[in-house]
């Protein structure tokens, strides 16, 4: 399925559209989908930049539209990093707050006939988001989270990516090669030398990051390349329609179906 119609070009993260053009896009739909990257502003090292999980998440939101006819939003750039406190130029807001902002954006959506949302995160210390779809779907509203780790796990055997999404925690080869092919300029050198693996975290959250990192990066991102990027973006675009099939049928998505019986798998 592709986007009807040719989006403006997007202006760095902020798309170009006008309100006819979210007006016409999608008309045909039973339902409207928007989509909503959502990133942070955190260290990444000393080759990606801060903004590095909110780059990620626009590229695939991104592509995404250029591919369904979705509403794209601008970025939420600043999210949930506590655990990367330790370092200068991390920024974060609570979890209460993120909570609130992202749904607040989908009422302000319902309200303007976009009956649906796609969170796009890119920081998976957002764990918040998987409260606040949660808890939309059990209230009837049409929204999902998205990549699920079973689309980066298929995104990275596509890509070749050599890295398991264990050891490739934080400013590692997806992250690295997702911005050579996105944003080759905002990639620094050092990163052909900056391997560092850490897999046993169990105390993250009590200690944070910086109890098993010294210069912030835990994964590979010397096995980075501007290709595996492209293929990352490639194969997490195609992931993605049977979440806007599921999210504009004509069906409630959680409804139960003589074809779909309960406990099919497991929570």
């Amino acid at each position: 399925m592709s986007g009807s119609g040719t989006r403006p070009t997007a202006h760095g993260p902020l798309p170009a559209d006008t309100t006819q053009d979210v007006r016409t896009r999608g008309a045909d739909l039973s339902t409207r989908v928007a989509v909503l990257p959502v990133g942070s502003f955190e260290q990444h090292g000393a080759f990606l930049p801060l903004a590095t999980d909110t780059l990620v998440a626009c590229a695939i939101a991104r592509r995404i539209a250029d591919a369904y006819p979705v509403h794209l939003l601008p970025p939420v750039t600043i999210s949930c990093s506590h655990e990367h406190a330790a370092w200068p130029g991390t920024v974060s807001i609570s979890s209460v707050t993120l909570h609130a902002v992202v749904r607040d954006i989908a009422d302000s959506l319902r309200r303007s006939g976009v009956e649906a949302l796609v969170v796009v995160n890119g920081h998976g210390g957002n764990y918040v988001l998987g409260n606040v779809v949660q808890e939309a779907s059990a209230r009837g509203e049409r929204m999902a989270l998205f990549p699920a780790v079973e689309d980066w796990e298929t995104a990275l055997g596509r890509a070749g990516v050599a890295t398991s999404l264990l050891t490739d925690m934080h400013a590692g080869e997806i992250e690295t090669s997702i911005l050579l092919h996105a944003h080759p300029e905002m990639v620094r050198a050092g990163y052909e030398s900056a391997d560092f693996v850490a897999d046993d975290r169990r105390h993250l959250l009590t200690t944070g990051m910086s109890a098993y990192t010294e210069s912030g990066v835990i994964g590979r991102p010397s096995l980075g390349s501007a290709e595996k990027g492209a293929e990352l973006l490639a194969s997490l675009t195609d992931s993605f329609r049977p979440y806007f099939s599921l999210l504009t049928s004509a069906a409630e998505p959680g409804a139960r179906t003589p074809s779909s019986p309960a406990g099919a798998s497991p929570e």
